[in-house]
């Protein structure tokens, strides 16, 4: 069994939930890369903070491409990413976790593969089931052991921001089928398939879209969500990576050079 990572989103900062950490540091083509290693009940784990230090790196920003290769090369196979996100569906509402199983990419400017031509050739990698579903089906099978409601699929949709969403853009998300919305999900989730590396998400609901919630959103209200329920969220991650078999069963580690 190869490493697990932690990428942790809006509000999941501490790597203390892990046994004797240590920082590492990895030089990627595409930049420098901290982490912090460490373990859980035997298992070789490494936490990612996505946001950086203060939450100093909005989501347009972020080096999606150093950080998945990093994690690579550090030896995970398997990534749990947790999300903060709107709901678009009522029927998942705030407080609920959701593990999506599709996604919709209305990012604009982002670096989104390894394969851009030259010697790493030109490569188009199947996303028929992008969010491991052995995965999944752990972090249900978690969920249930907590007595927190959740939803094993749907359907998150990934914009741009760092703005939130406008009631019409809203609308029209529900209208193509989107379930969530959020702004960190794309391209991580292709990156980590280009490279083999099964990849789910935990997304824990805050608020619903603009136009579906009666207030304004902010961020400090996403925030005091996320804070609010930090241990939940925790206990889902470790309670997941105590039940995350041995072995991998899924396609998520047929590489699309070797299809």
């Amino acid at each position: 069994m190869g490493k697990i990572a932690i990428i942790g989103g809006t509000g999941v900062y501490d790597p203390s939930i892990l046994n004797n950490t240590e920082e590492v540091r990895v030089e990627t083509p595409y930049g420098t890369v901290c982490a912090v290693a460490g373990e859980y009940k035997g298992k070789s784990v490494i936490f990612m903070n996505r946001h950086g230090e203060g939450h100093s790196i909005p989501p347009h920003k972020i080096n999606y491409r150093a950080n998945i290769w990093a994690l690579k090369d550090l030896g995970v196979d398997r990534i749990l990413a947790t999300a903060a996100v709107g709901s678009l569906n009522v029927a998942m509402a705030p407080r609920h976790f959701v593990f999506p199983d599709q996604y919709m990419d209305f990012t604009k400017s982002r670096e989104a593969t390894f394969f851009d031509g030259g010697e790493e050739g030109v490569i188009h990698t199947d996303m028929t089931e992008p969010y491991c579903p052995q995965m999944r089906a752990a972090m249900k099978k978690a969920a249930a052991a907590l007595s927190r409601t959740s939803h094993n699929g749907g359907t998150y949709v990934c914009t741009e921001g760092p703005r939130f969403e406008t009631p019409a853009e809203i609308k029209m998300y529900r209208q193509l089928g989107g379930d969530l919305v959020g702004m960190t999900a794309y391209p991580e989730v292709a990156l980590a398939r280009e490279l083999g590396i099964c990849y789910a998400t935990v997304a824990m609901v805050t608020n619903y879209g603009a136009g579906i919630s009666e207030n304004h959103l902010t961020h400090e209200e996403v925030l005091a969500m996320m804070d609010r329920f930090s241990a939940d969220i925790r206990r889902l991650l470790l309670y997941t990576i105590e039940e995350l078999p041995e072995t991998r069963d899924c396609i998520c580690a047929v590489t699309p050079g070797s299809m």
